[in-house]
Parts: structure tokens; sequence; C-alpha cells
């Protein structure tokens, strides 16, 4: 879980300023609500429930006055109350935000909340893991597939991408880990990664452990595998210095 007062969305590391550092892709003239509110307002009306534009936007205008001033909606001049956005308003920019520039900032400042304790989160493991979005479709028509890292006990994703679909999972391996700390973590992966260049990675790169799936279609290592199982115990591997 979170506490809204400790994670300290305003603060110069905080949620609401990381989405400010994101480049905000509309015009100039006419914009009335920081890009950041927006996407906090969206991100809380998800969490609560809301599983479409629409519902978003009622949301917003059904949030208290402070909730909407936690997450930094604007006053209005006159009035004085935190006016929140429009449905209108709420779609067109979060059809227009870069959607890896926010995974990165949103992931990044969740591994900062597990990692300084704001975050319940038991960060020794980690499991890495591909999954398609069911009812999310790009403008192909294909199925949105993303690639993420999160912790095994309460789920805190750490690092988020779109897997596109001229590419997979195995080479977006280590794009996805690349900026997280993982010194001294187990990072659990199913068959698809166990490949030597990912355990080089992690161990050498990341200073972590792993725990990797074999199965059949790799059947040297599978035979190497059983083998050590038959000889009852597991021989220290040296390390490399």
């Amino acid at each position: 879980m979170i506490d809204l007062n400790q994670a300290d969305l305003d603060s110069d590391q905080g949620l609401l300023a990381r989405m400010d550092a994101l480049v905000d892709p509309r015009k100039a003239r006419g914009v009335r609500h920081r890009m950041a509110s927006i996407l906090a307002v969206a991100a809380a009306a998800v969490l609560c429930g809301a599983r479409s534009f629409t519902a978003i936007g009622e949301w917003a205008q059904d949030a208290p006055q402070q909730v909407l001033a936690a997450l930094g909606v604007r006053r209005h001049p006159r009035t004085g109350l935190h006016t929140a956005p429009s449905e209108p308003t709420l779609r067109r920019a979060l059809q227009a935000v870069d959607a890896d520039a926010l995974d990165a900032a949103l992931g990044a400042w969740l591994e900062e909340q597990a990692r300084t304790g704001r975050i319940e989160s038991d960060r020794q493991a980690v499991a890495v893991d591909g999954k398609s979005l069911r009812g999310a479709r790009q403008s192909d028509g294909r199925p949105v597939h993303l690639f993420s890292a999160m912790t095994h006990r309460e789920g805190v994703v750490l690092a988020q991408r779109q897997i596109d679909h001229d590419t997979n999972e195995i080479s977006g391996f280590r794009p996805l880990l690349e900026t997280l700390d993982l010194n001294g973590v187990v990072v659990t992966a199913d068959a698809l990664h166990t490949q030597r260049d990912h355990a080089d990675f992690l161990v050498e790169d990341k200073g972590a452990d792993y725990l990797f799936t074999v199965k059949g279609n790799q059947p040297k290592t599978l035979q190497a595998v059983q083998a050590l199982f038959e000889q009852g115990s597991f021989p220290p591997v040296p390390h490399p210095d």
C-alpha cells in the first residue's frame, strides 16, 4: 500500500514533479490544466475502477476538493475551487502523451517509493513477465503486449515497456531492467528468458541473482540441470573476479 501524504506527490522528486518533466505534446494556446495533474487524475480514476474516458471524466467531476488538491488540479481564478479537467480534455491529453516516457517516469517513481520504504514492498524478488492486455488494441487491430518487471509479493510494477510486433521480449529484457537497482535482488523469468546473455547481464552488470525455467526446447541445458539434481547438490560456482 502507499500513503499519498508519505509519498509527497509534489516534492522535487514526487510523482507530479516527474509527470511535469514529460514533454507536453499539447499546443500552448488554450492550455489550462497542467499535464501532470491530468495524468494524476486519470491514474487515480483508474485505480478507483474507471475503465473508459467517460468514466475517468465522471470520476474527476465527482472527486472531493481535497483529492483534486492533492492531485495538483488548478484552482478556478474566480471561485478559488479546484476545477477538474473535463472528459474531452482528459481524452485528448491521454491520447497525445508519450506512453513509453510515461511508463518510464511512473516506474522510476514507484521504484523510488519501494526502495525508500514509502511503499510496503519486498524487493528481494522481482518477476519479469509479458502479457497481452485484454480488450486493448493497437491501430492495426493487434493486441497491446506489455513487458513488465514487478515485485513478487505486492505486484508493484517497477518498469514496463510495450513490445512491438516486429520485436520480442528477448530483445526487450535488457532495456526493461537497465535502469533498475537490482543489486542483491533475485530476478525470475519464464523459459523464454533462459538465455546466457540474460544471465550474464543480471550477474555481471546488475549484481543480481536469477531463477530461470528450463524446458525441453533447450535439451542440452535441461540435461545439464538434471545431472546436477542427480548429483544431489549444486556445486559452488566461482565468481568471475
